[in-house]
């Protein structure tokens, strides 16, 4: 995944591992004094279960990039003064350690920035078609973390 060559928001989805430094430096701006980076590793564990080896991601992949569009948007309503919005997400297998999902917001003060990337996360998980499959020492499951699909204008601020 590489950045736009132009715009203010970068967006994707892919099977490869994520640029966590390279979204982060693209989310710097010289109005913007906050950037706040959010990367979702893989865990060793779950709820009632432990020994997570694997987990792997699916996505309604037309879907997720028009969604993670609304996401930033609506960010960009509720909180107008951010800069950057970087909203990237891995499907396939994620190794334990790796990150499966990164949120970067720049803003030029602190408040906005961790707000606008609360909302951000907050949002994909529950907006955004994405399904989890987790393994693990005495079975396999779809994690129960998924969610129903909202707009995320319902996600509360």
């Amino acid at each position: 995944m590489q950045p736009p060559a132009t715009g203010n928001v970068w967006l994707g989805l892919g099977d490869d591992e994520l640029p966590i430094d390279l979204a982060t430096a693209w989310a710097v701006q010289p109005d913007c004094g906050a950037v706040v980076l959010f990367s979702g590793t893989a865990r060793d564990h779950a709820p009632d279960r432990p020994g997570v080896q694997q987990l792997e991601y699916e996505a309604y992949e037309e879907q997720v990039v028009p969604r993670l569009h609304s996401v930033a948007d609506e960010a960009r309503t509720r909180w107008p003064a951010i800069g950057r919005i970087v909203l990237l997400h891995r499907v396939g297998v994620v190794p334990i350690g790796s990150s499966a999902v990164v949120v970067v917001v720049s803003s030029p003060h602190r408040p906005d920035a961790f707000a606008a990337a609360r909302f951000c996360i907050d949002a994909i998980k529950a907006s955004v078609p994405i399904w989890k499959h987790e393994v693990w020492n005495s079975g396999e499951a779809w994690g129960d973390d998924t969610h129903e699909l909202v707009s995320p204008h319902e996600v509360r601020r």
